[in-house]
């Protein structure tokens, strides 16, 4: 019993870790189309025609990333505002835009 109980705990350590290295392709691939939107123009159309296509769609599915239109406009969101994802996942900048919120909120 004890290994059955080892090898599924051992089994669900080794998917998240497959998950991680998904979500991070997924990561590189919004990085690529940011990069390719200063430098062509054509960034969210890149990262929308990735999302659709097979390869893409299996990516995100491995990354636990329901694969729907819903999420593709937002990847193509995300991209058009030109944040590097590593700059976008830091703590200051989290800070930065809940500050930016709440100065918003009170002029309103």
């Amino acid at each position: 019993m004890a290994d059955f109980i080892d090898g599924t705990a051992f089994n669900y350590e080794q998917g998240q870790r497959a998950r991680k290295l998904f979500a991070a392709v997924v990561l590189a691939a919004l990085d690529d189309a940011i990069a390719d939107d200063k430098k062509y123009g054509n960034g969210p159309e890149q990262i929308a025609r990735w999302a659709r296509s097979r390869d893409g769609r299996e990516v995100l599915s491995c990354a636990g990333i329901d694969p729907n239109e819903r999420v593709v406009k937002g990847l193509m969101e995300f991209v058009s505002k030109g944040i590097r994802t590593s700059v976008a996942l830091s703590r200051e900048e989290s800070e930065r835009r809940h500050a930016l919120e709440l100065d918003q909120a009170e002029a309103a």
